[in-house]
């Protein structure tokens, strides 16, 4: 429709000079359905929101049950509403005992933003420690955080005092003193391309706070809920942080985010000033019911099993000369072609045959691949067969008409 495709254009907010522009009217498990009929598998799971796939028949009719219930009733903290309660209390039973209290809130980025906030009230420091190439979101003190100057020097001053260490670098952790508030860490970085750490360099950094009083945050925002071959990326390493931050898949398909501590640490929220973090939607009851049913299929449905599974073969059907490397962890991948140019080719010819990809934020010369954790074997193979042969005319002339939608120069 040309008239949908000009409001598009005139009265959303754009992100990208080129935005991709699919008009997509129905979803369903791993595929996309556009306007005129066409199927779109999808590689890219809402980025990693979609773990269970495209409206999953449990989510859907948890979703449609609570509305016969009720909607927004009181801003977060205040009302006893079962879907928060019951929700929190399934993420603690599945998280260690020190992670026992969730603040929901609207998305990971303000869930960074209450995390930050939480270490500075428990330890009276105001110095921050995170990692370069890094991604938290794009909210101020988020992007205080996030270790990409091209995202950021437009939007200065930022917070002050933020300092960037080397990812998975041992020697940086020395940067880490009796003055930092807190250490922001992604136990797998994904829009820096999926870059996995040492086990031993996160087990360091666990001890180097507790000797220097930092609090430690995981932001497991992208790899939480299955999406790394773990119900959560920190059991790879056995580290556990003093605050952890989810978002994403979190909410089922719906707008959720969460920061978890303990509860003695979480309590000095609620006083000194009372609300001392506050939001109005946080822990809606629709993306609670949401995201309570999609944790309950990943454990019924096995789906923690399944993206190692679908992971090992994307990796291996995609060796190819053109491929440098498959970095991933379970269903969590990035295809490194060494060049922008190249990735952004791969990801438009796939799209125009039907199989939707995604680039990175801050490594514009891979590709990602984070699918629904319902993929099957058929599905991973129709996908692969289609990257395959858009890598084999990689150094051929361009035949077919572009797509918009390409990232810039810096991957943005």
């Amino acid at each position: 429709m040309e008239s949908l495709h000009r409001a598009f254009l005139d009265h959303l907010a754009p992100t990208s000079p080129d935005p991709l522009a699919l008009d997509i009217v129905a979803a369903e498990g791993c595929y996309l359905i556009g306007r005129d009929g066409r199927r779109y598998l999808d590689l890219v799971a809402g980025l990693a929101v979609n773990n269970t796939g495209h409206r999953h028949p449990a989510v859907v009719s948890a979703i449609k049950e609570q509305c016969d219930r009720y909607l927004h009733v009181i801003p977060y903290g205040e009302f006893i509403q079962e879907p928060q309660v019951k929700y929190a209390e399934a993420l603690a039973h599945h998280l260690p005992d020190a992670l026992n209290s969730v603040y929901f809130v609207n998305s990971g980025a303000e869930a960074i933003e209450g995390s930050l906030k939480l270490a500075k009230r428990t330890t009276g420091r105001t110095r921050m420690v995170a990692c370069h190439r890094s991604y938290h979101g794009s909210t101020h003190g988020a992007l205080s955080v996030t270790g990409n100057e091209q995202k950021k020097y437009r939007n200065r001053p930022l917070l002050p005092d933020v300092h960037f260490m080397r990812f998975n670098s041992q020697e940086d952790i020395e940067m880490i003193g009796e003055d930092t508030a807190a250490v922001v860490v992604e136990p797998v970085q994904g829009d820096a391309g999926v870059r996995i750490p040492d086990p031993a360099w996160l087990r360091a950094l666990r001890e180097h706070c507790d000797r220097t009083g930092a609090m430690l945050i995981f932001d497991e925002v992208q790899t939480g809920f299955g999406r790394t071959g773990k119900l959560f990326a920190m059991e790879h390493s056995g580290v556990v942080p003093d605050i952890l931050v989810l978002g994403k898949a979190l909410g089922g398909g719906m707008p959720m985010g969460a920061f978890v501590a303990s509860k003695e640490r979480m309590h000095l929220l609620a006083y000194d000033p009372v609300l001392g973090h506050i939001t109005t939607f946080g822990g809606h009851p629709l993306p609670c019911v949401a995201g309570h049913a999609a944790l309950e299929i990943i454990q019924r449905e096995r789906l923690v099993d399944n993206a190692t599974r679908i992971g090992q073969l994307f990796s291996t059907l995609l060796e190819h000369p053109c491929v440098h490397e498959v970095r991933g962890i379970g269903a969590m991948l990035a295809v490194e072609l060494g060049s922008s140019e190249r990735a952004q080719r791969v990801v438009k010819g796939c799209i125009r045959k039907g199989v939707l990809g995604f680039w990175f934020l801050s490594c514009p010369t891979a590709f990602r691949i984070a699918p629904p954790l319902v993929m099957n074997e058929e599905q991973v193979r129709q996908a692969c067969a289609v990257i395959r042969s858009e890598l084999d005319v990689l150094d051929l002339p361009i035949t077919e008409p572009d797509i918009q939608g390409r990232p810039g120069p810096n991957g943005s």
